[in-house]
């Protein structure tokens, strides 16, 4: 693969005034007058988009990634990024966020019909008449001087209790894990409309040159490990340039971030000249936005050889920086990640998910949670700590939860999918803290006090961001579409906010 790319460098470093010359007599060849009055518009409209792309190029960019919010959907904002802590596979409400004494005093004994008569019930479905209470099955405690109710198993995000807001009334549409993700993600189950980070950077734009608007991080353990498509920071129908971008814990950030052998710096930027030359020449006649979209990006990869390894060495950071998260360099952990997640915030990434795979518990609940939260508890609360030490939680919206809860039925040792009534919480952004808000039934299966879709969830974010969720809308086979849906409105979630 360096040989094929090293000769490709060379054969356009050595040809590039042949190819370009080339090319721009096939496309006049190609003109008819027909065409020509067709595509006038087009070719001004080319010309405009050469000068852009000239003022935008590594020699001298002052910004890469434009806003396209409309002037009756911007509203005043409170967040400039948003940080959205994803615990993939459904972590159980009762045992993180959501005590429920009367399920403790019921534990074993059967589940009222009355409750969950008719209700969707994911692997549980067809044993009704089996269905029986599981209580939490670690004690909670208060923390803070607001005193939030928060499992004794994260004493760490316990000790920001303050600073957060505990929802504890969630509610969304799909039962099933990567529908779930998709719907969390998107607004709808139906697959290939764009994340809301795609949206996000794509009303926006980002405060960055050198790396994307919209970056991801996974990281596994503590239950089962259940996959995450990378459509679920897809861009759908938005230009491509708006997708996230998957870093990689582990290894190279980035494939094929540094060059081959014999490949230096000027080479590179020839090659990418040459090759941007090319495109904005066939762009004069097809007009093709992805051809945009591969310019802008070829610029990008150019430039995040040097952004992304500066970014991804967090040795650099002071010791008591790392002892705060519990992160080790390379380890690839979710404690590194939050750290990573704080220095893409400080260098202008808009949007950024971390993915932690390890809460699917369907069975050994309370040992898995002990394991999990020994994975997640000291990251998520350094992340807080620490944006708040360098003046960033006023502007940086913070959200950690997952697609969904857990049944207050048992399965076997575990416990099943549950989409009723599930608790997540949020920090930072102009959003309260020491507070909680909404509840479930006394056993905590239906969210019945203040009830939060996943419609409001995304209104509320774009609400902190400056976005009017009804005004934000993007025109696609003759629709507009709007991350918020068009079934119902959807409600900013005022009372949490400052």
């Amino acid at each position: 693969m360096d040989e094929h790319r090293q000769g490709l460098a060379e054969h356009l470093r050595n040809n590039r005034s042949f190819l370009i010359r080339s090319l721009t007599l096939l496309t006049m060849n190609l003109q008819t007058r027909r065409s020509f009055l067709n595509q006038a518009s087009v070719g001004i409209g080319s010309a405009a988009l050469t000068s852009i792309l000239a003022r935008h190029s590594v020699h001298g960019a002052p910004h890469p990634w434009p806003a396209h919010l409309p002037s009756d959907a911007g509203i005043p904002a409170k967040a400039k990024r948003v940080i959205f802590l994803c615990m993939a596979g459904g972590p159980s409400h009762l045992e993180t966020l959501d005590d429920k004494p009367k399920l403790r005093e019921m534990n074993g004994k059967a589940m009222p019909k009355s409750i969950t008569e008719g209700q969707p019930i994911a692997q549980l479905q067809g044993k009704r008449n089996a269905l029986k209470c599981l209580g939490p099955q670690h004690a909670f405690e208060r923390y803070g001087k607001s005193g939030q109710s928060i499992c004794n198993q994260f004493p760490k995000i316990g000790s920001i209790a303050d600073d957060i807001c505990i929802i504890r009334s969630m509610r969304t549409e799909q039962i099933n894990h990567d529908p779930a993700h998709t719907y969390m993600n998107t607004g709808t189950q139906i697959s290939g409309r764009p994340s809301m980070g795609s949206w996000v950077l794509y009303g926006l734009g980002a405060d960055t040159q050198n790396l994307p608007g919209f970056v991801v991080l996974t990281s596994v353990g503590g239950g089962q490990n259940q996959p995450i498509a990378s459509r679920q920071w897809h861009s759908g129908f938005l230009p491509s340039k708006y997708q996230g971008v998957n870093f990689n814990s582990k290894g190279d950030p980035v494939l094929y971030l540094s060059n081959p052998t014999g490949v230096n710096t000027q080479d590179q930027r020839s090659l990418i000249d040459a090759v941007n030359e090319l495109n904005t020449l066939r762009n004069a006649t097809a007009a093709d936005p992805e051809i945009t979209t591969k310019i802008s990006q070829y610029e990008m990869a150019f430039r995040m050889q040097t952004s992304v390894p500066d970014l991804m060495d967090v040795s650099k950071e002071p010791q008591h920086v790392l002892d705060l998260y519990g992160a080790k360099p390379g380890d690839g952990s979710f404690a590194s990640n939050c750290l990573l997640a704080r220095r893409l915030a400080e260098r202008g990434v808009r949007f950024i998910q971390l993915y932690h795979r390890g809460w699917d518990h369907h069975g050994g609940v309370k040992n898995a949670i002990s394991g999990v939260a020994k994975r997640v508890d000291q990251g998520s609360a350094a992340l807080i700590q620490d944006l708040k030490q360098r003046g960033m939680l006023d502007d940086t919206l913070v959200i950690w939860g997952g697609e969904f809860g857990r049944t207050p039925m048992a399965q076997g040792s575990g416990r099943d999918h549950h989409i009723k009534g599930f608790s997540i919480w949020m920090a930072g952004g102009g959003v309260k803290g020491g507070m909680s808000y909404g509840n479930t039934d006394d056993l905590g299966y239906n969210a019945e006090e203040n009830i939060v879709h996943v419609r409001d969830l995304h209104a509320t974010i774009l609400n902190q961001l400056g976005i009017r969720a009804e005004n934000f809308t993007y025109k696609f086979q003759g629709l507009d579409f709007r991350l918020t849906g068009v079934e119902e409105k959807a409600h900013v979630l005022k009372e949490i906010l400052a």
